[in-house]
């Protein structure tokens, strides 16, 4: 596995190291002239962590850092997104589907366990639609795209004039209000500090106005004022080919667990798990719970192969052709 370019402040390892062993580094390269951020962890089969909106791939540490012992562990900043640039552009889930696939296979890495968080899950189900056979296992954490309801602070947020109302809620001062609220309300025990905590996180990275716009346009290209506008519940059934999780905060007001249920009843296949402790961020409020349930998977499920071959069988919902040879084979 090859590394480029560190971050500022990380340590390059050598050329042959096949992964880094130690903290959650971040590691810096040029795709197609801008600049993408990842950080990256552990040796084993690899495991990519696609984020959130507003989030980014250090959000990903707590959960990474377990898992390393015996995966290597990928976490990109999506375009826009954390400390990778900010350029004019296409912010759609296909776009972010194949930055990913440039990025790993210029760190050298052909197939992989994918796994997305929220906005991350609609990238992950695109990563995997478009590269079908770069994809050995799927993971959905809280992901969007599998319903139309999502909160209405995220449908307001995709009405025209909100970038001047982000400008000023994304204030550093509205942020610290925030906090100190927050605060408060957990000092007396009330269960709503954790949705104020949720916004202040939310708000901190768009401080930056260039963050700010890209943060619109991702947004606008899955969500509008009537709610989840980009769905994939027409192409759940190719889900049948591909080891499946799903996991959902049992507290999730940003995107209802019900979601998770229906996909999971319409993928017989998936396994589905609430992680009671979780509201709409698993990865930073049970990073333990949702890394256990990771590993879980991992270890008793074996990695999909599918080939180009293989591809037009999916789709059709019939048993890959390249399996039905073995089978007959085995017959």
């Amino acid at each position: 596995m090859r590394h480029r370019c560190p971050a500022s402040g990380a340590r390059r390892p050598p050329i042959s190291s096949p992964a880094v062993n130690g903290p959650f580094d971040p590691w810096q390269l040029d795709l197609h002239g801008h600049r993408v951020i990842y950080r990256i962890a552990g040796s084993g089969p690899p495991v990519v962590l696609i984020h959130g909106m507003v989030n980014s791939s250090r959000h990903w540490e707590a959960v990474a850092l377990p898992l390393a012992n015996d995966y290597t562990v990928i976490a990109p900043d999506l375009i826009g997104h954390g400390d990778s640039a900010t350029p004019r552009g296409d912010y759609s889930l296909g776009a972010h589907a194949a930055s990913i696939r440039d990025l790993l296979a210029v760190i050298g890495i052909d197939r992989a366990t994918i796994v997305g968080h929220s906005l991350g899950g609609g990238v992950a189900m695109q990563f995997f639609y478009q590269f079908p056979q770069r994809t050995e296992r799927l993971v959905l954490v809280s992901s969007g795209g599998l319903g139309h309801e999502v909160s209405p602070l995220l449908r307001g947020a995709a009405l025209p004039g909100a970038s001047a109302l982000l400008a000023l809620a994304a204030h550093r001062h509205v942020g610290a209000s925030l906090v100190y609220a927050s605060e408060r309300l957990q000092r007396r025990g009330s269960s709503k500090a954790v949705y104020l905590r949720a916004i202040a996180r939310a708000l901190k990275p768009l401080e930056r106005p260039g963050a700010r716009e890209a943060f619109l346009q991702t947004l606008r290209s899955v969500i509008d004022v009537r709610g989840q506008r980009v769905s994939a519940r027409d192409r759940l059934h190719l889900l049948d080919a591909m080891p499946t999780l799903i996991v959902w905060g049992a507290r999730d007001n940003t995107i209802p667990p019900s979601h998770g249920r229906a996909t999971h009843e319409a993928a017989p296949g998936s396994r589905f798990e609430v992680l009671p402790n979780a509201a709409h961020f698993p990865n930073l409020e049970d990073p333990e719970g949702l890394a256990a349930v990771l590993r879980d998977f991992l270890e008793t499920t074996h990695p999909a192969r599918i080939d180009d071959a293989d591809w037009g069988d999916v789709i059709a919902h019939r048993s890959p052709r390249s399996r039905r040879k073995r089978d007959a084979a085995a017959g």
